[in-house]
């Protein structure tokens, strides 16, 4: 590994791999390391009785970004998934997005003025003007009774936190519909790749040189004497040796199993809203892809993940940045020491601490590589 290249690039997720094929394809050379024994960062998916898995958590693709869905349609054909999530309550079943189905479900009301009316109730009788934190904010967007039920359970075993000491903006995401629309995004393009996100990644880092279980940190001098410019998609704290503090992140843990029947749920994904339940939901994989092999036939087994939500820790797996004021305020002093690194790019949603969708880092990774190579 004496060879110099014009990049190294630390992190064969999303980020890392745009931009390696990006530099290839305008005359560079490039080396793509991972910690990991596999590629495609946490989008990977491993095939399990003819079923793509997705090892780390649920990814849907979805994006209003024209530019962004005519590069992954280079890489791979997408279905026609739609994400449409139950929610379930001590065994009472609502659609989500918050949509008519939930409010008929809910308060028996038929049409959008009933339902608007409900909510327009609720939020009065809870005097919230300008919302301050989660909570808040969920009760003018839906009414108590939906935040009580379908929001409050559910997000604080999510974020390990009080509705109340969380941020309004995270409850932003979330669509309220007066339709019966049971599209949870609402986005122009949308669907899972056909073989998974492994199989599309690999095509992304077609004939580029990966190297696999090699931490960059271990060994930061000898990778960084092989190339000119270092493209690190890591944890920022992690490359500065913490010095600053730790980012604190969300953290998310998974207990899969494979079932000797071929419908578990009926759906990709069922939440638990309920606080007592200990996983926040169950993810059934096969439904991704209709219950279809590669080959169009039926699965005769199922793949479930029960996933759980955890406070993070040196050492685990980082998963979501914790957007609140104390980590907001140490990333900033972590970013003017990345200001400061010479021939090192930090991208990415560990490398920037920023909360991507992957339509983002995508289209992040791509305008980096326009302003770097030129192209």
């Amino acid at each position: 590994m004496n060879k110099k290249y014009d990049y190294l690039v630390v992190g064969a997720g999303l980020y890392g791999a745009v931009f390696a094929h990006e530099a290839k394809a305008a005359g560079k050379s490039v080396l793509v390391i991972d910690r990991r024994p596999n590629i495609a960062g946490n989008v990977y998916t491993e095939e399990t009785e003819g079923i793509n898995v997705h090892k780390y958590g649920a990814h849907i693709f979805h994006t209003n970004n024209k530019k962004v869905w005519n590069y992954v349609t280079k890489f791979a054909d997408f279905n026609r998934f739609t994400n449409s999530p139950v929610a379930n309550y001590k065994g009472e079943l609502y659609s989500l997005p918050f949509n008519m189905y939930t409010f008929n479900k809910m308060w028996g009301v038929v049409t959008p003025e009933e339902a608007e009316a409900k909510i327009r109730q609720q939020r009065e009788e809870a005097g919230i003007a300008d919302p301050k934190n989660l909570e808040e904010q969920a009760i003018s967007l839906v009414g108590r009774d939906i935040f009580e039920k379908l929001v409050k359970g559910y997000t604080e075993k999510q974020w390990g936190r009080d509705c109340k000491d969380l941020p309004a903006f995270i409850i932003k995401r979330l669509p309220v519909r007066f339709t019966f629309d049971n599209n949870y995004f609402n986005a122009l393009y949308q669907g899972i790749p056909t073989g998974g996100y492994t199989k599309m990644v690999a095509n992304i880092l077609d004939d580029i040189e990966v190297i696999l279980n090699q931490d960059y940190l271990d060994r930061k001098e000898e990778f960084d004497s092989m190339a000119d410019k270092v493209i690190y998609t890591g944890p920022v704290d992690a490359y500065f040796g913490y010095r600053e503090g730790y980012l604190e992140y969300r953290s998310v843990r998974f207990e899969t199993e494979v079932l000797d029947q071929p419908n578990f749920q009926g759906n990709a994904a069922v939440n638990y809203t309920d606080r007592e339940t200990p996983w926040t939901r169950i993810i059934e994989h096969k439904w991704f892809e209709f219950g279809k092999d590669a080959s169009g036939n039926d699965l005769p087994k199922t793949v479930i993940s029960r996933e759980f939500s955890s406070e993070w820790k040196p050492g685990d797996e980082p998963y979501y940045p914790v957007n609140d004021e104390k980590n907001s305020e140490l990333y900033n002093k972590y970013k003017e020491l990345a200001a400061r690194e010479e021939n090192v790019i930090f991208g990415g949603r560990l490398g920037e601490y920023k909360y991507y969708d992957m339509d983002a880092v995508i289209a992040s990774a791509l305008e980096m590589s326009e302003k770097e190579l030129g192209r």
